[in-house]
């Protein structure tokens, strides 16, 4: 597998040659983040990330994530010339040596947690999420910028948004979802990149918009709509875990030729739809870690993995979820579990 980390550019407080530093950690996760939703990436502001990337010891080769505009989720008629867009962000992409984008379809907001600085027993600190909490969040005023999204939204744009998202349930999502997977998968085909969803964080319905990205099933409708193998997705165990219902090693193996990158992060349930975020290894979440690395083994997995979201640990001041302490440790967790995995495949070989 291919060790990598996310770094959030120039302005990371996470510098790249402290990632350089973590044992096995070989490639660097980045994304044009100073780029507005919708514009085309271009291919000089790419090659500047990868030479960043380079100048470290680094290997740029996995972006996330390209947004994808509100007009193609809703399938506003608009939605071709975004699409036109966003297949010319991908072949500039390619053509500074990408092999694999991360993205999402999740209507409106990307990941969502209710608190960020949620403090553990141990006394580190973590995001959590509390589906009653979010309940009581009144967006009649727009909503702030939150650390997994994009953006943030004024009132007039997000009433505009909420109001078109009226006529979409999870049918009419779908649907705009193979649209543009049906114009842009075979581009991917041909300039040899491979498109990875990331399931939908956490993996139901907020705020009353549809959500239909979270388990085996909506998976397979996906992948059947579009058999290409160009069209898979993120394997990412804190999102598909955040919902108790997910047999996590089972989806492994039921689409593992699918997956194109993995988010290896542990979650502990608090309720049927509330969770914290913790450490990596197994014993301190509801994700058998051991088990999920054991079946990416078994299905030959060798792409890009990540150790997904992190505590912060002593005293270090960051991003939330992003700092480099618990990240890195986790990585070493990673390294270790695949490290044993693989010696045991091969001697039962």
């Amino acid at each position: 597998m291919i060790m990598t980390m996310r770094w959030y550019g120039p302005t990371d407080l996470v510098p790249l040659r402290h990632i350089r530093q973590v044992p096995g950690v070989t490639g660097i996760v980045g994304a044009l983040y100073d780029v507005p939703m919708g514009e085309v990436w271009g291919k000089e502001k790419l090659q500047t990330l990868k030479s960043q990337v380079e100048a470290d010891g680094l290997k740029l080769e996995v972006i996330e994530s390209i947004p994808i505009p509100e007009p193609i989720k809703i399938g506003l008629p608009e939605r071709d010339f975004h699409i036109n867009r966003y297949i010319q962000s991908m072949q500039n992409a390619a053509a500074v040596g990408v092999k694999v984008i991360c993205y999402n379809f999740m209507p409106i907001f990307d990941w969502t947690r209710t608190n960020f600085s949620h403090i553990l027993p141990d006394g580190s600190s973590t995001v959590s999420f509390e589906q009653d909490k979010l309940d009581t969040i009144d967006l009649s005023d727009g909503a702030a910028p939150l650390p997994g999204w994009a953006k943030g939204f004024g009132r007039a744009e997000l009433e505009k948004n909420l109001e078109h998202y009226k006529s979409v349930d999870e049918k009419k999502l779908l649907e705009n979802l193979i649209y543009f997977l049906e114009q842009v998968v075979p581009v991917a085909e041909k300039i040899g990149v491979k498109l990875a969803i990331h399931p939908d964080d956490p993996p139901w319905s907020i705020f009353g918009l549809p959500r239909i990205v979270g388990s085996q099933a909506s998976l397979e409708r996906i992948f059947k709509a579009v058999p290409s193998i160009h069209n898979g997705f993120t394997f990412c165990s804190g999102s598909l875990g955040s919902s108790p219902k997910n047999d996590l090693p089972s989806i492994v193996r039921a689409f593992g030729e699918r997956i194109h990158f993995v988010h290896a992060r542990n979650v502990k349930h608090t309720s049927e739809k509330s969770f914290l975020e913790v450490a990596h290894p197994t014993q301190y979440g509801s994700v058998n870690m051991l088990e999920v690395m054991r079946a990416l083994v078994e299905v030959g997995f060798t792409g890009p993995i990540r150790s997904d979201h992190g505590r912060m640990i002593w005293d270090e001041q960051g991003r939330p979820a992003y700092g480099l302490f618990d990240r890195a440790l986790g990585m070493t967790y990673l390294l270790g579990l695949v490290e044993a995995l693989t010696s045991i495949k091969a001697t039962n070989q």
